[in-house]
């Protein structure tokens, strides 16, 4: 995705909206794909928790990757700790709670 995301924003003209996620990312895995973002002229970010696959999250609930970010909020605080106000941020609620606590 960060390909089609790089030649969409370099090549094209679009402003692109790259999803990050937490699900299956260790903090090194991430600061890669911001840096990888960055490098490409990529923008803007939707940040979210994630979703894992059906069979991982019938096995006991969504889980963090050991070394990863557990919540958006925490992915958020990394991109702006690491990259200030270069990213413009986007990232998805739960007005009532989320279902996982």
């Amino acid at each position: 995705s960060m390909a089609i995301a790089s030649y969409a924003q370099r090549y094209i003209g679009v402003d692109v909206l790259l999803h990050l996620t937490c699900t299956d990312m260790t903090v090194p895995a991430l600061r890669s794909a911001l840096s990888q973002a960055r490098s490409c002229g990529v923008h803007n970010l939707l940040i979210l928790r994630g979703d894992q696959a059906p069979a991982r999250h019938d096995a006991g609930g969504w889980r963090a990757t050991q070394g990863g970010c557990s919540r958006a909020e925490e992915l958020v605080a990394l991109v702006r700790r690491e990259h200030g106000d270069f990213f413009g941020v986007a990232v998805a609620g739960h007005p009532e709670g989320h279902p996982d606590g």
